[in-house]
């Protein structure tokens, strides 16, 4: 797909990825683009930059990314590209264990990363299959290939982010309706900064990158219409160990979970939750 003279919508469009993906479409020549962001300001003030309209969404209710796109068409005609972007981060802390997190927080993960994916679909699925065709861009995050150590719900949930957008690919793909996730490591955005600090050493292993490139990452996938877009090549590779060997990958990753927390002696995992207080998020 190619962005020039296209009506583009973009979630999480405020800062981060999201608002340099807006920056660089406009460059590319969009027609028209929406900005949504829970940031109901921010999203206006990029926008502005753009000639867009800026749009106040929480994403997790379907009525309000319904909104976004009505809003956005109304303005500018049919949506041709919709980009998913809006993410969340939580941690394992303070128990550390795959089973550490809150429901509400287990919840949250699965709205932003899974449902709101599957919300934007449905609001512009019918309209873009009538017209012939349309793209979703989907920002996943390498951790719904390889998981994220540190942060069991969103890795759960990205995984499952994963699995809905090659659904959609599957099922729609003869309908003209083109889909790419866009599976980064770690980028120097607002959500790093908040991470905890296990989770960032494991998803930082291979370098940040700065949201600017992952955009340029996302127009070049998108121009080959691939569906894994990967800013950091090296996800491909971990991606084919993975699916040869996952034995082998699994106990990779366990080595790598060790390294990770090695200077962190007073942790101990078997310990039941309570006991670990003194990691506070």
């Amino acid at each position: 797909m190619e962005i020039r003279n296209r009506v583009v919508l973009v979630t999480g469009g405020a800062q981060g990825i999201g608002r340099a993906m807006v920056e660089r479409f406009a460059a590319e020549g969009a027609r028209g683009i929406g900005v949504a962001d829970l940031d109901g300001p921010g999203a206006r003030k990029v926008a502005d930059a753009v000639g867009g309209v800026g749009l106040a969404v929480d994403v997790t209710r379907e009525a309000d990314i319904q909104r976004a796109v009505a809003e956005t068409e109304a303005r500018f005609g049919p949506i041709d590209l919709l980009c998913s972007n809006a993410g969340v981060v939580y941690s394992d802390a303070p128990g550390w264990t795959a089973v550490s997190q809150t429901d509400e927080q287990w919840n949250r993960s699965w709205n932003v990363h899974v449902m709101a994916h599957m919300w934007a679909a449905r609001a512009v699925l019918p309209g873009m299959i009538e017209r012939g065709g349309g793209y979703l861009l989907n920002t996943v995050s390498a951790a719904g290939l390889l998981g994220l150590i540190g942060d069991t719900a969103y890795t759960a949930a990205k995984h499952a982010a994963i699995g809905f957008a090659e659904a959609v690919a599957i099922n729609h793909g003869d309908q003209g309706i083109g889909v790419s996730v866009l599976c980064p490591q770690a980028v120097a955005t607002q959500m790093i900064e908040h991470d905890h600090e296990q989770a960032v050493r494991a998803a930082t292993a291979d370098g940040i990158l700065q949201p600017a490139e992952v955009a340029d990452a996302a127009v070049r996938g998108l121009a080959e219409e691939r569906f894994l877009i990967l800013p950091h090549p090296e996800v491909q590779m971990y991606v084919e160990h993975r699916a040869s060997d996952h034995d082998r990958w699994l106990a990779g990753m366990r080595k790598f979970r060790r390294t990770l927390y090695a200077d962190d002696s007073h942790m101990s995992f078997a310990r039941p939750r309570q006991e670990a207080t003194e990691e506070q998020p």
